[in-house]
């Protein structure tokens, strides 16, 4: 199944994202923020491939919020959650940091994810149990572990609280931080080690359902800022804290939590 999804992406990609690249208009959605024509054909082309390989309920990004909840209800034995294109500002841009992410779920976790960059071709993947990858790499691909004090953060500042963030903007326990606007990629670049710690104040199921099995299968570690049970709580706003190395993210975890 893992492949034929992957080849899946790939052509989805290659036939409906990249010739569209910096040729469409973007809309505004009621949030405030950008889709295309390219996010709406990708997303049809892919639900429809995607329910071939495995048939059960389907949610993608740009679907109305009560037919996404509807399918998440249903979703239970087998849920498709799909981005068509996750940071589409990027991507209408010209910024080459976009990417398809897609992943089957049961029982509200992930079993299988795939994210692949078209601009750098970079494919991440990974199945419950069975590691994770980029482009045939085990993951991580950096295994060098940093102290607190000299690590490399992706923090998005923009969905945390003002006391939390002001503290991270303005005295951050880590030497260096970066933010693309993509949170699938942020997810597999922490697995791959080129990220040491990971930080978003909230997501839905499409921003996390890939990136966070392909980070686990990696040998990272991640909670909710304010659970351990990263699972726990609501799907549609779910927060993280992560890091790909244990000592790492339980310094990472305490500082986040003494600073919230």
């Amino acid at each position: 199944m893992l492949d034929a999804v992957i080849n899946v992406v790939r052509t989805v990609a290659q036939q409906e994202i990249m010739p569209r690249y910096l040729q469409v208009d973007r809309r505004i959605k009621a949030d405030g923020s950008y889709f295309t024509e390219a996010d709406l054909a990708v997303q049809a082309v892919l639900l429809e491939e995607l329910q071939k390989i495995y048939p059960g309920a389907a949610m993608g990004e740009e679907m109305p919020e009560l037919e996404q909840r509807e399918q998440w209800a249903m979703g239970g034995s087998g849920l498709w959650s799909v981005d068509p294109i996750d940071g589409t500002s990027n991507f209408l841009n010209g910024l080459p940091y976009f990417a398809i992410s897609v992943a089957l779920m049961q029982q509200g976790k992930s079993i299988l994810g795939v994210v692949y960059n078209p601009i750098s071709n970079e494919m991440f993947y990974a199945e419950k149990g069975g590691g994770a990858y980029l482009n045939g790499i085990l993951l991580p691909i950096n295994k060098h572990v940093p102290l607190l004090s000299s690590a490399m953060a992706n923090v998005d500042l923009k969905r945390l609280d003002r006391k939390l963030a002001e503290r991270i903007a303005g005295n951050p326990p880590f030497s260096s931080q970066r933010n693309y606007g993509a949170c699938t990629l942020e997810w597999c670049y922490t697995a791959a080690g080129y990220f040491d710690l990971y930080l978003h104040g909230g997501q839905k199921p499409w921003d996390y359902a890939a990136g966070s099995l392909i980070l686990e299968e990696a040998g990272g570690y991640m909670c909710g800022l304010g659970q351990d049970d990263y699972w726990a709580g609501s799907p549609w706003r779910r927060s993280v804290i992560a890091a790909r190395d244990p000592v790492l993210f339980t310094q990472w975890r305490d500082w986040v939590r003494a600073h919230a």
